[in-house]
Formats: structure tokens, sequence, C-alpha cells
């Protein structure tokens, strides 16, 4: 699921919710490029997002280079442990160059 809001600065979030999988990965790329061409800057929250696999993080891949072929900015922000895991695994925060925040683990 993806919900649509601004932040304080006016900017549009894209908030997606639940997986971030093959299984959905089309009906999340309508979402993520329906906005994109909507907005010259987007923020995409990861942070509800409680599974992604390798076709989701190729969404955001594809997304981000989109993004960047028609100057817009896209900005990943509040990213969930699923998501973390994935970039973890396949060394790729640094081509996305958006801050991470670490959170730590409630007791």
């Amino acid at each position: 699921m993806a919900t649509i809001s601004k932040n304080k600065k006016g900017i549009h979030r894209l908030k997606l919710e639940g997986e971030l999988t093959i299984y959905n990965a089309a009906e999340m790329k309508t979402s993520i490029f329906a906005e994109l061409q909507k907005n010259k800057e987007l923020e995409i929250d990861l942070g509800k997002v409680n599974e992604m696999d390798s076709a989701g993080l190729q969404l955001l891949l594809l997304a981000k280079r989109e993004a960047t072929n028609h100057n817009k900015s896209m900005r990943l922000i509040n990213h969930s442990e699923a998501a973390l895991v994935i970039f973890n695994l396949y060394h790729v925060a640094e081509h996305f160059g958006d801050p991470i925040v670490l959170r730590g683990k409630a007791n």
C-alpha cells in the first residue's frame, strides 16, 4: 500500500507500507512513477516496509535512475529494518546517497 502526503516543507512524501517484493512490485511501481511524474521532489518513506526483496530493491533503483534522468529529486527516508537488510546485503546505500538513521532496539 502507498499513501501520499506533504511534509512540513511542502515536499510530497510517498509512504510505502507492507511488502516491497516481487508480488507487489508492479503495483508499487505504478504508485512511485505516478508521483515522480507529478512532482519535482519526492520522498519515499520506507518506515512501514516490513519485507523487501531484490525486486523491491530493483524498483527503488529504477525510480532513482528515472528521477535523475528527469532532473528530479528522490530521497529515501525512514529506512525500515527490512530495507536496511537488503541495502546492506547488496551494498547499495551509497548509490542512493540518502542518510540512513540506525535506530537502537527498545528494551
